[in-house]
């Protein structure tokens, strides 16, 4: 597992997954990367969803308990709708209700167009609305046949499949995947020892 000081762990393939993955294991015990309302406004930097330039500023914990509160309604979803149950929706729809934007073509680089949506952000329902809308996105046409928890019994962490073989089993094979392999030649070698 990344240190905590490292950055926010970008392995699940979906922007939702990576939301409900700031809290992972390190060393054995759950590690929240969301402790202040900074490392919130740090995460969207990192996924793009907030300009590296801004620093929104609200009453002091309001955009952390609303982050926790997504990231929370994000994984009872997940599971729900990994399970086959269904999904309750409400607790989602509040957040997007909070969601104003509109929408801009925008000229990039070289003359490429992009459409881009600019949310508001008078508050941090605001602020988090694009994890959520990223969260309604998966749960409406994401395939949970390849939405997966990692295979390690000790891993807490979610991804989408998007591998062409789609035979994915762990949030990442440096960490995980990796951990499995060398317990089973430790395993291999002990029983070739004990021959």
């Amino acid at each position: 597992m990344l240190a905590p000081s490292q950055a926010f762990l970008q392995l699940a393939d979906d922007p939702a997954l990576d939301f409900v993955n700031t809290v992972a294991k390190n060393e054995g015990e759950l590690f929240d990367y969301l402790e202040a309302d900074s490392d919130v406004i740090a995460w969207l930097q990192a996924m793009q969803y907030l300009d590296a330039k801004e620093q929104p500023s609200f009453r002091k914990g309001a955009l952390l308990a609303a982050a926790r509160h997504l990231r929370d309604v994000i994984k009872k979803l997940v599971v729900q709708k990994k399970d086959g149950k269904r999904v309750d929706v409400a607790a989602l729809n509040a957040f997007l209700g909070h969601a104003r934007y509109h929408v801009n073509l925008v000229r990039k680089a070289h003359g490429h167009l992009d459409v881009v949506h600019e949310y508001e952000r008078s508050s941090p329902e605001q602020l988090v609305a694009p994890v959520a809308q990223a969260a309604a996105e998966l749960l409406a046409t994401g395939d949970f046949e390849l939405v997966r928890k990692c295979e390690a019994d000790d891993c807490v962490l979610w991804f989408y499949d998007r591998t062409k073989a789609h035979r994915r089993r762990w949030c990442s094979m440096a960490m995980c995947g990796n951990r499995h392999k060398v317990a089973n030649f430790r395993a291999r070698q002990k029983y070739a020892e004990s021959e």
